[in-house]
């Protein structure tokens, strides 16, 4: 079980804002007003797995909930360290 971190919502939100922004401005991914929210965070997942930027998590553990963590841990390292999320 991993421990939430605090802020986890608003973190997930701004790592989806960040990774999909720069997929986008990278030509590699269009999105559209109907794709969901949970194949946003499992597209942001694997391309951050991708570009070696994230550890995959092992196979019988990839479940959306660990994903959700996954990129909220990776965008609190990415952040600056007084950013208002982080405290």
């Amino acid at each position: 079980m991993t421990r939430k971190l605090k802020n986890e919502p608003k973190l997930l939100k701004e790592a989806l804002r960040m990774v999909m922004g720069n997929a986008v401005k990278r030509g590699i991914v269009e999105f559209e007003t109907t794709d969901s929210h949970n194949l946003k965070i499992e597209y942001a997942y694997r391309l951050l797995v991708h570009d070696k930027e994230i550890i995959p998590l092992p196979a019988d553990q990839t479940t959306l909930p660990n994903m959700k963590h996954r990129l909220a841990k990776w965008v609190s390292h990415k952040l600056p360290a007084d950013h208002a999320l982080l405290n």
